[in-house]
């Protein structure tokens, strides 16, 4: 297997010059389960695992390597395994905060080229949750492609995608069937060799069967969904890579029901440009679009062409994003907690000593 078929590029090429000299070699994360990984190499697939070193020195769970990052590792394929010592720079990332009060960043899927943002034409239709996946899509620093599936089950295609459209400023909207192989043609353009596409939504809007329409075989595991909310179930219960046969690479990623935002406001500014647009020419430069005098927003959505549900889908990201922005500053930074580790430590041996 060639590196250059899994996405290595000379961006990568650049930043492992550091660890030729150390008898390490490239590989690519295709699957991660509490630390265990398999990854990719010239060598074969390998099973592996961080270093001690590497584990000491990880500051938090962002900086462990996840599916579809490439890491400088020491290979014994004889032993059908690996030693990662090093986590090369990403070029893309998408993250959302961890679930629960802890401020702490997840990586969903890493060096992606493509988001595909799926979602199911039946009781999953949702315009804010598209505008979510978008402000981190945008945020993450790949391309997002809004795909609609699902499109036998609903009469109102047109007016659908004309919907989405309308959020999705400037950004490709494909109407897809997965089950009757409708549309998927459209998808190939996007995963051209070497390139890699991650496929996020919610459960149930059927993510892995078009991942299966793909491959041209039922590789991955699917499931029905509840009729009365749309509602699927976990079928797909961990990331994994996956090399298609025509050259392509595309992650398969669970369905997420929580998305919390992580990162600051650039996303957030392109998924709502027109509200952006619009803010320029309020009276106020800090206004809130509240109840100001000369609010511009305000009367877009007052002469009606500005929806009032997008304005609220663009307060409440907004509010979540300075309330991440505030608990981080709290956090204490890699100083202090090196020094409060030494005083641990010291702690410790004193304890013992005693």
């Amino acid at each position: 297997m060639q590196l250059i078929d899994l996405g290595w590029d000379s961006y990568f090429e650049n930043k492992f010059e550091l660890y030729k000299t150390q008898g390490l070699v490239p590989a690519r994360i295709t699957r991660e389960n509490r630390q265990n990984y398999l990854v990719w190499s010239e060598a074969g697939e390998l099973s592996a695992e961080v270093s001690g070193r590497f584990r000491h020195e990880a500051e938090g769970k962002g900086d462990f390597p996840t599916v579809g990052d490439w890491v400088a590792m020491a290979a014994r394929p004889e032993e059908g395994r690996g030693v990662i010592h090093a986590l090369l720079p990403r070029k893309s990332a998408f993250l959302r905060k961890v679930a629960g009060v802890v401020t702490e960043q997840q990586v969903i899927a890493a060096n992606i080229d493509t988001v595909f943002i799926v979602c199911g034409l039946d009781g999953n239709y949702n315009l804010r949750r598209i505008e979510r996946y978008l402000s981190l899509t945008w945020e993450s620093g790949a391309m997002p492609v809004v795909l609609l599936n699902k499109a036998d089950l609903c009469p109102e295609v047109e007016e659908r995608q004309g919907e989405v459209e309308s959020v999705a400023i400037g950004v490709p909207v494909r109407v897809i069937s997965a089950t009757q192989n409708q549309g998927l043609d459209i998808l190939r353009e996007y995963l051209q060799p070497g390139r890699t596409a991650a496929f996020l939504g919610s459960s149930g809007v059927g993510k892995s069967t078009i991942i299966n329409r793909l491959l041209g075989t039922e590789r991955l595991a699917v499931g029905a969904v509840r009729e009365d909310d749309s509602r699927g179930r976990h079928t797909t219960t961990s990331r994994e890579l996956v090399l298609l046969p025509d050259g392509g690479l595309v992650i398969d990623t669970p369905g997420m029901r929580e998305l919390q935002v992580w990162g600051d406001e650039d996303g957030l500014r392109q998924t709502f440009e027109d509200i952006e647009a619009l803010a320029f020419d309020c009276r106020f430069r800090d206004c809130r679009h509240a109840e100001e005098p000369g609010c511009a927003v305000r009367a877009a959505i007052e002469n009606g062409t500005l929806d009032s549900g997008r304005l609220d889908s663009y307060l409440k990201l907004q509010k979540e994003l300075k309330y991440l922005a505030a608990r981080q500053a709290m956090k204490p930074n890699a100083v202090e907690k090196e020094r409060w580790k030494k005083i641990s430590r010291m702690a410790r041996d004193f304890k013992k000593k005693g």
